[in-house]
């Protein structure tokens, strides 16, 4: 072979080459890579509390512009600010499944259908985590609200068929009264509305029982009265072996900053100044007894404790672990 006909063919293979990497070079730079799907991972997370086995079931995320509807805005603003979050923020709805080996609780339900696409992943979610609404024996509900309650029900059926809801009488009293709804400001008719929506049809069934404050409802579980948010709002304490895990409900919406200032409230409050006294009593007991709290709105899974600070009080997070003990 002479060298013109090598520098010939060389010649011809590297101009092959440049046409077939040219629709490369001018592909999107930050095109998805293959295998990328546009959602998250199923949202559960599991740890052991003595003897149960609690789930942390994700569902979903609902975008809120925290200042608009919290007091103190420009507070609100400088402390997302300095903690370089963003606004509007992402809060999480988070759910907790404590299965005692006797019984299966769900504390909590999430939007359901009310919220769009913002939430409702509750039960898919928990067959991920394998388990199915039918083993459900017991709701506690923190509280009457669509984040919390919504999840109840879809289209008027229950969604948990064997599961008997359990709340505190001040908030089932409230919401479910049409006396209460006829006297409530315009801003809470909608949640009136949407509390008959989903709890209805456990009543119907003789299958919402209420308690009144304080109370052993299953061994190794018992509420705890903190008004305000709601009339009923109530706290759940989970203790297995000595370890105890409290499920606050709605006591903190915004980590950044009502632990710091526990006096920041949020329009959904049905009595603010009350709601300010139970967060400010559950944070002061939280960080003397040192629970480990399980939120319904800090970034999932919302596990954490609370630490008292020279000023007000700050969140630590649970250590993420891949392994059961």
């Amino acid at each position: 072979m002479t060298m013109a006909t090598t520098k010939h063919k060389v010649a011809g293979l590297v101009a092959a080459l440049m046409v077939a990497v040219a629709p490369m070079a001018s592909a999107d730079p930050v095109a998805a890579p293959a295998g990328w799907v546009a959602q998250q991972a199923p949202g559960y997370y599991r740890f052991r509390l003595g003897d149960f086995k609690v789930t942390v079931l994700s569902d979903g995320t609902a975008s809120r512009d925290l200042p608009t509807i919290m007091s103190k805005p420009a507070e609100v603003r400088k402390a997302f600010g300095a903690s370089h979050q963003a606004l509007p923020v992402e809060l999480s709805i988070n759910c907790y499944l404590v299965d005692t080996g006797a019984h299966r609780i769900l504390v909590d339900t999430g939007a359901g259908e009310l919220f769009g696409t913002a939430g409702g992943q509750l039960v898919a979610n928990m067959r991920a985590a394998g388990y199915q609404p039918e083993d459900i024996d017991t709701i506690l509900l923190t509280h009457i609200h669509g984040d919390h309650s919504g999840g109840l029900s879809i289209g008027g059926r229950r969604v948990f068929p064997n599961a008997v809801v359990h709340v505190d009488q001040r908030d089932s009293n409230y919401w479910l009264n049409p006396a209460a709804e006829a006297r409530a400001p315009a801003n809470r008719k909608t949640t009136f509305r949407q509390s008959h929506q989903t709890v209805d049809p456990y009543v119907d069934a003789g299958k919402l029982q209420a308690f009144d404050g304080a109370t052993e409802l299953l061994p190794g579980v018992r509420s705890l009265p903190l008004p305000g948010h709601t009339p009923g709002l109530s706290g759940y304490l989970v203790e297995s072996r000595g370890e105890r895990l409290l499920l606050w409900g709605d006591i903190v919406h915004a980590a950044e900053v009502q632990f710091r200032d526990p006096t920041v409230s949020v329009e959904y409050d049905v009595a603010p100044a009350e709601a300010i006294a139970s967060r400010q009593k559950i944070l002061r007991d939280a960080a003397r007894q040192g629970y480990l709290i399980g939120s319904a709105h800090i970034s999932f899974p919302g596990l954490g404790h609370v630490k008292a600070e020279r000023v007000g009080y700050s969140w630590v997070p649970a250590p993420y672990s891949v392994t059961l003990k």
